[in-house]
């Protein structure tokens, strides 16, 4: 029983160290490809176009009715201890800092960052990937690196957006649904809201851009199994990316609380 579960211990490590291995030499493989061959500007602005401007609609949605609850939920908290006041700093603040970036790239993971999976590895599946290596095609370069670069670009201005939006939503539900003072309001933005924590979230959103995109394209490259692969592959993508969005988010807090 006690061998079983040591050999059950060492065959699940072996499994993940490849596994992160073989996740992290993609990554190797994007940066070489990207610094080592000439980018393919047409299609970087294609995928910018896709990831981005198609997102922008559920990302400005997302960020308002998020403004909206946000400044609801804090009212309820802080009218028991006279902080109405400080309704606006607590909701730019959690827009800007966490809230925007975060829900920005879950919502384009789970648009976007499936169909870069569903995409690449339907290609995979047809043979059009080994078409591309037949014609001396370098498939990272056509595929990969433009949507990897595309989507770490963009998101930083999808979640310009969606933090602005947001505002709005708050500033909408103080003023015109709980009647409390705009001034106040904007007044406690301008007083406690820094340029460095927009700069925070911005960050943020980049990173998280990387991350969806590289889940994304590894998991399309490594699509097997036919139809039910794909489906497969498109799952995992969307996890995958959600967590590990998450937990990056932890450790970006505190670096950038450290900086």
């Amino acid at each position: 029983m006690i061998i079983e579960f040591i050999n059950f211990v060492g065959a699940s490590t072996l499994t993940i160290c490849n596994r992160l291995g073989a996740f992290t030499l993609f990554l190797l493989e994007v940066l070489k490809t990207s610094l080592t061959s000439k980018l393919k500007i047409a299609k970087t602005f294609a995928q910018m176009n896709r990831i981005g401007v198609e997102s922008l609609s559920i990302v400005l949605l997302t960020g308002l009715f998020t403004g909206m609850v946000l400044a609801l939920q804090t009212y309820i908290g802080f009218q028991r201890v006279g902080g109405e006041q400080f309704i606006g700093a607590i909701v730019a603040l959690g827009l800007i800092r966490e809230l925007g970036p975060v829900l920005t790239a879950l919502m384009v993971t789970g648009r976007a960052g499936s169909a870069i999976t569903a995409e690449i590895g339907t290609m995979v599946i047809t043979e059009q990937v080994d078409a591309l290596t037949t014609l001396r095609i370098n498939a990272f370069q056509y595929l990969v690196v433009p949507r990897m670069l595309a989507s770490t670009i963009i998101l930083p201005f999808l979640t310009l957006f969606s933090m602005f939006f947001g505002i709005i939503g708050g500033y909408i539900v103080c003023v015109y649904v709980l009647e409390l003072s705009p001034e106040d309001y904007e007044s406690s933005i301008r007083n406690y809201v820094e340029l460095t924590d927009i700069h925070g979230g911005l960050k943020k959103a980049a990173v998280f851009g990387l991350i969806l995109s590289w889940v994304g394209t590894y998991k399309g490259m490594n699509t097997h199994g036919g139809a039910r692969g794909v489906g497969i592959a498109t799952t995992q993508s969307v996890v995958v990316s959600s967590i590990l969005i998450l937990i990056t988010n932890y450790f970006l807090t505190k670096m950038l609380e450290h900086l």
